[in-house]
């Protein structure tokens, strides 16, 4: 890594979690196809793109980097300290390597690549995935050169800026005809994916629901993304014969496609991604998301007839079963939440930063 490859490349950064790091990469897979351009990715040392990055095609650079929300006002100043830090590197790399344009898909790891953009006058560009839009993209929505939306409630967050309704970018591999739910036979599979970085409350229940589930439904099997975190602990746990664990799934779009029904987060790239497969969901927003984000994306995909929600509270392990069990002994209930989509949101996303760049040459 030199700072040689900014040099008239198109940064992307976000991360922290896949939600923020997977349309990077999608925006990053499409740019590659449309320009001979250099691309290069910024991040965060701590973030899930420390892991997906290094094995990757694209260079990159991890910076010491940490959240905000929820700290106490020491590690604010700890976090504000590395913030600074990180920006001074990336504002002394830009100014002899400049970037063409800077494109940040929100989290903590993006955070100084674009203010270092905003300072140093780099064009950049902002994506929201989320019906309410984060403090980094709040903050500099206005000075952007396009914010693309995932969902149109975005709009009322950013009083000022130029935005444009795109959707969530999707992977490659997620641009494709998946198999309708119909074909599917014996084994199904209920997949659970409890977040990149895990999810205790959503783990716990579904260890505790799976049991019965699984003897009531004996044509269906269970794999379970735990999280590379909570893998260990959970794996020593008793558990259903057909209750398989893993930390981290690859391939998501095949792990869809398997899938009949889906347990999961509410995160804006897992809800675009379960779109794009025409998979049926139960989800389970995480509570104290910023902006409370989840449960607008949660509600948005409950009211487009693809998902039934479940909050997290007490008793979340009987209404989590309840709900998968209405579901999985149901075909034709189950058959209505799966209506695949195509996604359009990369190109959508890219028009614009073409057209937006081709007028400031003139």
């Amino acid at each position: 890594m030199t700072g040689r490859m900014y040099a008239d490349s198109l940064v992307f950064t976000g991360g922290g979690t896949g939600g923020h790091f997977f349309p990077a990469v999608a925006l990053a897979e499409g740019a590659r196809a449309r320009w001979d351009r250099p691309i290069a990715f910024v991040g965060a040392t701590r973030g899930i793109e420390a892991r997906l990055l290094p094995p990757g095609p694209w260079p990159f650079e991890l910076l010491d980097v940490e959240g905000f929300v929820g700290r106490s006002p020491l590690r604010t100043l700890r976090a504000a300290w590395k913030l600074f830090r990180a920006w001074r590197i990336l504002v002394n790399t830009w100014k002899v390597h400049r970037p063409w344009a800077v494109v940040g898909t929100g989290g903590y790891g993006a955070g100084p690549a674009l203010l270092a953009a905003r300072s140093l006058g780099i064009p950049y560009f902002l994506h929201e995935s989320n019906a309410s839009p984060g403090l980094l993209v709040k903050t500099l929505a206005k000075g952007a050169d396009g914010v693309w939306c995932g969902m149109e409630e975005a709009r009322g967050g950013l009083s000022g800026a130029r935005c444009v309704l795109a959707g969530t970018p999707v992977r490659e591999a997620f641009l494709r005809e998946f198999q309708p739910l119909s074909a599917q036979r014996p084994p199904y599979r209920l997949l659970v994916l409890g977040g990149s970085g895990g999810a205790r409350a959503l783990n716990e229940a579904v260890f505790l629901a799976a049991p019965g589930l699984l003897e009531r439904f004996p044509q269906w099997d269970l794999l379970h993304q735990t999280g590379p975190g909570p893998f260990a602990d959970l794996a020593a746990l008793d558990r259903h014969p057909r209750h398989k664990l893993a930390p981290f799934l690859e391939f998501m779009d095949r792990q869809l496609e398997a899938a009949s029904l889906v347990v999961t987060r509410a995160g804006a790239s897992t809800c675009a991604e379960l779109k794009a497969a025409g998979r049926p969901a139960v989800i389970v927003p995480m509570p104290g998301s910023a902006g409370d984000h989840q449960v607008g994306n949660a509600r948005a995909m409950e009211a487009e007839g693809r998902a039934r929600v479940v909050l997290q509270g007490p008793g979340m392990h009987l209404h989590l079963a309840e709900e998968a069990a209405r579901l999985m002994g149901d075909p034709a209930v189950l058959a209505g939440l799966s209506r695949a989509e195509p996604n359009r949101a990369v190109d959508i996303c890219l028009d614009d930063l073409a057209s937006r760049m081709q007028r400031s040459l003139h």
